[in-house]
């Protein structure tokens, strides 16, 4: 069953995303930007990223398109797709895309929506979670049949149960 950690609006920590890539070892990493940090930074080895609104390296795409699996993702920050106030522009790009699953930050609010057949990812912030205490991550599972799975942790490692997302895809 493939898994894929989703990290977004880390702004500047480096310890903690060592900390959350040890706990997992996942072969499949995302952060959907706003890390503060070098594209190039040791801590985001080996992760799909993008840059947001406060990353100053220019080496950082504005999104990221790529098959795991044989799921499509569609990566940005969300920055430029004004998804502080909805995600239709954000669908509209994510379906040019052909996207299955479309990973954003920038709002730092977790959760997961299933829009029309594309599920809409957001970690929530590892550094300053909006409408929730807990700072917090994600990780997506899927296996044959698309059985998927979202499930949201704390950057203790703790299950936040009520933002799971279990559902075909």
């Amino acid at each position: 069953m493939p898994k894929v950690l989703i990290l977004s609006d880390s702004h500047g920590l480096t310890a903690e995303i060592t900390k959350i890539k040890e706990r997992h070892q996942l072969k499949h990493m995302i952060h959907c930007g706003d890390s503060e940090l070098e594209m190039d930074a040791a801590e985001l080895d080996n992760f799909y990223k993008v840059g947001g609104n406060c990353d100053l390296d220019p080496k950082y795409p504005s999104e990221q398109v790529f098959t795991l699996e044989g799921v499509r993702f569609f990566i940005v920050h969300g920055h430029l797709h004004q998804v502080k106030t909805g995600l239709l522009p954000l669908s509209y790009r994510a379906k040019e895309e052909k996207a299955d699953v479309v990973c954003f930050g920038h709002t730092h609010i977790a959760g997961v929506e299933n829009v029309e057949n594309q599920l809409f990812i957001n970690p929530g912030s590892i550094s300053m979670p909006r409408s929730r205490r807990e700072k917090t991550y994600a990780i997506l599972e899927w296996e044959e049949g698309n059985k998927t799975s979202v499930t949201f942790y704390t950057t203790d490692g703790e299950e936040v149960a009520e933002l799971s997302y279990h559902a075909d895809l």
